[in-house]
Order: structure tokens, then sequence, then C-alpha cells
């Protein structure tokens, strides 16, 4: 694997991880909230942002507009049904969900999530580690490099993998500061 292709993969599953987290909530009203939430539509399950307009009228208010007003019960059952534990507020036309503030035990639950979010993506990033080091080792045992070669590419697949690790870390300590912020 060419470093190039290394760091892409790693980008891509940093990008992934850090979806994950912008769906923790942290006390504050943000539309990716409800980015996991899926609507029975027409016999499809079908992402909230493709039926409504989402957004945020304040730091404690998400509204949601649906485009086709019949599906405005259905919008508002499968929030309910979320594990997002908040209740929406159907007015007819709108849906309207006011975040509480964070529980301290809430909190708690949701860093360890992050935590759990962070660590499938280091598992992800030493996937990629593995495969390209598995790579670098057959090349070595077909004769396409030398050994030296092929610890030379081992240790600078690790220095990546490193780096990208070191991200998610980074990215989880801020995630759990906002997620504690009171």
């Amino acid at each position: 694997m060419k470093e190039k292709e290394i760091q892409e993969n790693m980008n891509k599953s940093i990008e992934a991880t850090q979806r994950n987290f912008n769906t923790i909530r942290t006390g504050r009203a943000n539309a990716s909230l409800l980015d996991r939430v899926s609507v029975e539509y027409y016999g499809a399950e079908t992402p909230i942002k493709s039926l409504a307009t989402i957004s945020t009228v304040d730091s404690q208010t998400i509204s949601i507009q649906p485009f086709d007003i019949s599906c405005l019960q259905a919008i508002e059952k499968s929030i309910s049904m979320s594990d997002l534990g908040i209740t929406p507020n159907n007015d007819g036309k709108v849906i309207r969900i006011n975040v509480p503030p964070l529980t301290e035990e809430r909190r708690k639950e949701f860093c360890k999530l992050a935590s759990k979010y962070a660590e499938e993506g280091k598992v992800a990033l030493r996937n990629i580690r593995r495969d390209a080091v598995d790579k670098e080792k057959k090349d070595e045992k077909d004769g396409l490099i030398s050994i030296d070669e092929s610890r030379d590419n081992q240790s600078e697949i690790q220095k990546i993998t490193d780096k990208y690790i070191s991200l998610i870390e980074t990215k989880l300590s801020e995630k759990e500061k906002e997620i504690l912020k009171v």
C-alpha cells in the first residue's frame, strides 16, 4: 500500500469517528443529533434530513419542518422511539424538540459512548495498519522489495498510525470537554 492510500483510508476513519461524535448530545441543540434517526416513509427507512428541514432555533430548541406534512406523525414517532431521550412537540406543522440540560449521570454516559466511538476508530486505524504491514511482508517474501526497505516502510506505517491515533485521542478529549461543560 502506498503511503498516500494509507493516509486517505485513515482520514476516512477519522471522519467516520467525528460523525459518530457529532451524534452525541452535549446539552446544546444541534441538528446532527438527528442524523441516526430514520423514519418509516412509504415502506422504506428514510433519514429525517431527507424528509424535512432541520434547524436550530436557539441553543435549546431544534425545529423540524417536514416537506410533506403527511409524514409529521411518523417523524414524531421515530424521534420518540429513538435512544436520544428527548420528547418532540408537534403543533400540526412543525416539530419542536427542547433539548434539556444534561444531568451529571447522563454526561458520564455520553463520555463513555464517546470513548467507545474513539476505540472503534482506533481499531479501524489498526486494521488499516495491519493490512498495509501484511502487504509489505508479502512484497518482501515475493522478492519485490528488500528486507531493509520492508522494515523502513513498516516503521513509516507505524508512525502514520501513531499520528492518526493521537488525532482521535485529541478529538475525544475535545468532545469530552464539550460534553462535561455545563
